[in-house]
């Protein structure tokens, strides 16, 4: 995998990694940056090609037991796979380790993604809270893009082995996510046996419901596990279709409910459960569901039969079982524009969260930007996935000192919870008005918190970004943008 590297065009490598409830992959990816500036201009370096290289075999993940993650093993498979690709540690310049669904929750999950951020290069590293694995899964799996293309809005349910992350998508931003404890995993069964082998907690609430009172041994008919499987179903396509849940729902439900104030135009399933809604799968037999040492191809089969009784027809999305790895990945290197207001002493910042507040463009009223900012900030800092969060936005309709007095207004308002001595306010706007946005919003915030304020700078809902220190006497910041690598095949030009 070679790399070129010269002013103004270059490749890096790039890997993501996904450590989820039932398996381990995976991928690398080739991104192609260059530098599109006309002439003497600014640099403005942007990913141009993105190519997936190398995927993975899908591993089971390996645990200790139901609370430890095997690390070893897990660097192992990498190491593994690095191979494979014809890769060493030290080629690897960027990348994603992201332990999701039931993993997230083992008592070791943080010294994973710290060991294997160790391996090479410089790693995102984040233990990805129900909200950004959601944004995740639906870029990868190609609902984002698909309601870009489509004007419209798509809904994408990933179902893992240990939850069922739901992203809402309009025109490419996400608008909305939700997350249920329901996946394949939650009930283990003897690979093709009948003999349960673990139950976990949320499973025992969907067993209660259904009456049942399942121990570790006992050996359930298929049946038996139809209701459960169902329940299970009926749980995700109620979450989807109305805001008034039923009692076992809100009990699953690790996020509020979805608010649904908006036309679905398009569902779709990715994550290790959607092969079995898309096929034709059908159960015989416990000792053929338990495949896979799980109920998962059953759920799969409820999700199928209730999306028919409800009339739902779902579209297949690009990725299924590898959404959320391809969801994570690449990079690419911006320089802000000059005219920006920072406050040197807090940079630089690495590993921020960007959210987008503003779907529709901003809102007329400070009181409306306040509750679209607060929100925005809830879906990320709600499950303590994000330790720095980004504001970023394309800027007020017209750039008026009136305007972008009430836009700091509202900003200043939405994300007062949030700010601290330790954590500034940062705001990424597109349009060139960074310099007396950031002024005004230190003149709200006064010595509440410290302001970072940038512009020219292009960035979307799950991007991370790295701010350095101020260049060229101050006047602009270089800005590491941590994007999202979401094609399933080959090279794709933006």
């Amino acid at each position: 995998m070679s790399k070129t590297n010269d002013t103004n065009y270059q490749t890096v490598i790039s890997v993501g990694i996904d450590i989820g409830t039932t398996t381990t992959q995976i991928v690398v990816s080739r991104i192609t940056i260059r530098n599109t500036a006309p002439g003497s201009s600014v640099p403005r370096m942007e990913i141009t090609d993105k190519e997936v290289v190398h995927r993975s075999k899908i591993y089971f993940t390996p645990l200790r037991d139901h609370q430890i993650i095997d690390a070893d093993a897990v660097a192992q498979i990498v190491l593994r796979e690095y191979r494979e690709a014809g890769l060493t540690p030290e080629q690897v310049d960027t990348g994603a380790v992201i332990v999701t669904g039931e993993t997230a929750k083992k008592e070791n999950a943080k010294n994973i993604v710290e060991s294997m951020a160790g391996l090479a290069g410089d790693f995102v590293v984040a233990t990805a809270g129900v909200n950004l694995e959601s944004v995740l899964a639906g870029k990868g799996s190609g609902a984002a893009a698909h309601s870009r293309e489509k004007h419209s809005v798509t809904l994408n349910i990933d179902i893992g082995g240990g939850t069922s992350n739901i992203g809402v998508f309009k025109n490419g931003q996400v608008i909305e996510t939700a997350c249920l404890n329901i996946g394949g995993h939650l009930i283990e069964v003897e690979r093709q046996g009948d003999r349960i082998t673990y139950i976990s907690e949320p499973a025992r609430a969907i067993l209660r419901e259904c009456g049942l009172s399942w121990q570790t041994g006992d050996m359930p008919g298929l049946d038996e596990l139809k209701s459960v499987a169902r329940l299970m179903a009926k749980c995700i396509i109620e979450t989807i279709t109305t805001e008034n849940v039923s009692s076992i729902t809100g009990e699953l439900l690790m996020t509020p409910p979805l608010r649904l104030d908006y036309r679905v135009d398009s569902i779709m399933f990715s994550g290790g459960v959607a092969d079995f809604i898309y096929g034709d799968f059908r159960p015989v037999s416990v000792s053929q569901v338990s495949e896979y040492g799980d109920i998962g191809p059953l759920l799969g089969w409820a999700v199928k039969e209730e999306l028919s009784a409800a009339g739902i027809v779902p579209e297949k999305p690009g990725e299924t079982i590898r959404a959320t790895v391809i969801g994570a990945g690449a990079h690419s290197v911006d320089i802000s524009g000059s005219t920006i207001t920072v406050d040197k002493a807090v940079l630089p910042i690495r590993n921020v969260t960007v959210v987008s507040p503003f779907v529709k463009g901003v809102p007329e009223s400070p009181g409306e930007i306040t509750t679209a900012v607060h929100r925005a900030a809830q879906r990320i800092i709600s499950d303590g996935s994000a330790q720095f969060v980004a504001f970023a936005m394309a800027g007020p309709a017209e750039v008026s000192f009136a305007a972008v007095q009430e836009l700091a207004q509202g900003i200043a308002q939405g994300a007062a919870d949030f700010i601290s001595r330790d954590k500034p306010l940062i705001v990424v706007v597109e349009k060139d008005c960074a310099k007396i946005l950031g002024q005004c919003l230190k003149i709200i915030l006064g010595d509440k918190g410290e302001v970072v304020c940038i512009d020219q700078i292009v960035v979307g809902e799950g991007d991370y970004i790295d701010i350095g220190k101020p260049i060229m006497g101050g006047r602009v910041v270089p800005v590491v943008v941590k994007t999202l690598v979401f094609e399933n095949t080959g090279a794709r030009k933006d």
